[in-house]
């Protein structure tokens, strides 16, 4: 059955979850007491009316996550927000933390499998001593690890047959497993100081094409079960669940991932029926799906150098070696850059924009492990078994993704609230007022508006007219009543990484119905020139390849400008989204290199500009 109302929550009672029938008057008073002290303590929380870049995590497995279980990991959820916080952890056998803790998480673990490693965890379930559940929890190499990940992920994720192992106990077992989480996420809230939102991931991928999405919601409003792949395969049909959600009171959204490796089926044409996308398609995703993941452990999917020959920082983080496996080719239509340009072509045709998508980061960590980003703390690798020394990252590949020196540690969340809680950090999802980062702290924003002065005087001062006379990252402009907009552009460097080298404004439009894109560079350092053809003489800021130590003599802490488009036509729609590029420092193969005493190929990169992806601005004269 449904829960109605505060009585959806998982309760607990003494330690013990309560199951909908058995719920008694005592546990429903106890839940609207902890409700209401939530509330309270939200309530009490300083508000910042200029808003807070906080940094957090919305993709990553724990052992709820078969794949992540057979992997060998053994991290909880509850150890998951522990490790997020700051705690030391075991970690694939090695003591492990984070250089600095997040400020919000939300675990995402595979809705697939949560019945079967709550029995594989839990001695005494039914099913706990099936021969194969005992091998997955007893596997210790990977050659044996990556058989029964074939067998029992990949090939049912895939084909959608047989999608469980006959130990399966069915739905009364994922709801444990589902119950399990929401506990430790409940737990760990603390509201103002760390956020935990529930979540889970929809992991289709028909024919390895993948189409995951990380369904987050905003409070405790739950249903018993999270909806599966094997529950349906099409997004349509996850939109129709979360709509059934919504109407029974739940607040929820959909991020979609790794379009990088989606087979061209993110951005499609036609859907999975082979059907052209109808308006309640095109209007359906627009809704529930406010925000992409831009770039996470199996790539950046911003852009890919054959497909971007003029942009001179598309070669990064692209994964290549994906390609090797399941018949997967990179295409132009699988990046994230395409597809904003395509839902303006939707508009443009239809009315409506599908890929309205403002910017998110994330890992896609197994280790449970969230945000373990930073480049020179990666010693534990993110998939287990496969990557989880030095050597192992030398030699093995990624379940079957790609070749482990060709991963990257993940991408960062990054959200402008005006609190630390729940309801702000998901309200700023939601508006997409959001940004990633390929790693570093570095903080971005970006507003736009038609009576803008040409320059302010502090931060503050800027933040305050984007805030009263302009629209933020994620917003709609009006129309043009015969100006030009202004764009209000802002960059802070990660306190402890390398200065900033520029910030580049990528804008998208449609022209005669054709798809158009052009980047400016618009703010960099060191007093450099902007060439009258727009570009900028790079900077020579070297690594230490000895030591991993980067160049701390270039480069700017901030950058900010107020930039208006010289080629603003008011009749055509058009996106705009700030890039930040940051100075050269070590990757983690060269820090690798350095501390193990491994040697990579020669083709793989020592040193990389990290960056920031900051949501887009839409204009539509429509």
């Amino acid at each position: 059955m449904k829960l109605q109302g505060l009585s959806i929550l998982l309760l607990l009672s003494g330690g013990m979850l309560l199951s909908c029938k058995g719920e008694s008057q005592n546990a429903k008073e106890a839940a609207a007491e902890m409700s209401a002290e939530t509330a309270e303590s939200v309530n009490r929380i300083p508000v910042n009316p200029l808003k807070e870049a906080y940094f957090g995590e919305t993709h990553v497995h724990t052992s709820a996550s078969m794949d992540a279980f057979i992997g060998g990991s053994r991290i909880t959820a509850d150890d998951a927000y522990r490790f997020a916080k700051g705690e030391e952890m075991q970690i694939n056998g090695s003591l492990h933390k984070l250089q600095r803790p997040l400020d919000f998480v939300a675990i995402s673990d595979h809705a697939e499998y949560f019945g079967e490693t709550y029995t594989m965890m839990n001695p005494g379930t039914p099913g706990y001593d099936d021969p194969i559940a005992t091998q997955m929890r007893e596997v210790n190499n990977l050659e044996d690890g990556l058989s029964l990940f074939v067998e029992y992920v990949v090939k049912p994720n895939r084909t959608g047959d047989k999608p469980h192992p006959d130990f399966w106990q069915g739905p009364e077992s994922v709801k444990s497993g589902w119950r399990k989480n929401f506990v430790a996420t409940e737990r760990h809230y603390e509201p103002g100081k760390f956020t935990t939102l529930h979540a889970f991931e929809w992991s289709s991928a028909p024919n390895a094409g993948n189409l995951h999405r990380n369904v987050i919601f905003r409070d405790t409003l739950v249903p018993e079960l999270p909806f599966s792949a094997v529950d349906g395969r099409d997004p349509q049909e996850l939109w129709a669940w979360m709509q059934q959600q919504m109407d029974q009171g739940s607040t929820l959204l959909a991020i979609p991932h790794n379009s990088n490796g989606s087979k061209g089926l993110m951005f499609p044409e036609k859907d999975l029926s082979d059907q052209a996308l109808s308006e309640e398609y095109l209007r359906t995703r627009s809704k529930m799906e406010p925000l992409i993941e831009m770039m996470q452990i199996k790539g950046n999917s911003e852009v890919h150098p054959k497909f971007w020959i003029n942009d001179e920082f598309a070669d990064f983080e692209t994964a290549e070696s994906i390609q090797d496996f399941s018949d997967r080719k990179f295409e132009e239509r699988n990046f994230v850059r395409y597809g904003l340009k395509r839902g303006l072509k939707h508009q443009d045709e239809a009315g409506i924009n599908p890929f309205k998508y403002g910017f998110i980061g994330g890992t896609d960590s197994h280790n449970g492990t969230p945000s373990n980003v930073e480049e020179d703390n990666y010693s534990v690798g993110s998939h287990g078994l496969a990557d989880q020394t030095a050597q192992d990252r030398v030699a093995n590949t990624i379940d079957g993704w790609a070749t482990a020196y060709d991963i990257n540690p993940g991408s960062l969340a990054g959200v402008w609230a005006e609190s630390n809680t729940r309801e702000a950090i998901w309200d700023a999802m939601k508006r997409k007022e959001t940004f990633a980062t390929s790693g570093p702290r570095i903080k971005v924003r970006m507003f736009a508006g038609y009576d803008l002065q040409d320059a302010y005087d502090s931060y503050q001062a800027m933040v305050s007219a984007g805030i009263n006379q302009a629209i933020p990252m994620g917003g709609d402009l009006p129309k043009s009543t015969g100006k030009s907009p202004k764009f209000l552009a802002w960059a802070m460097k990660d306190p402890i990484g390398p200065n900033l080298d520029r910030i580049q404004i990528i804008k998208g439009w449609i022209e005669n119905g054709e798809m158009k894109e052009k980047i400016y560079n618009v703010a960099v350092s060191d007093n450099r020139e902007i060439n009258a053809d727009g570009s900028v003489s790079p900077l020579n800021a070297t690594v230490n390849l000895e030591t991993g130590a980067f160049d701390t003599s270039k480069g700017s802490p901030e950058l900010s400008v107020v930039w208006e488009d010289p080629d603003f036509d008011p009749t055509q729609q058009a996106f705009y989204y700030s890039r930040v590029i940051q100075l050269p420092t070590a990757r983690w193969t060269l820090w690798d290199e350095i501390r193990e005493g491994v040697t990579y190929p020669e083709s793989v990169a020592q040193t990389l500009q990290e960056r920031a992806w900051g949501s887009p601005i839409w204009y539509n004269p429509n």
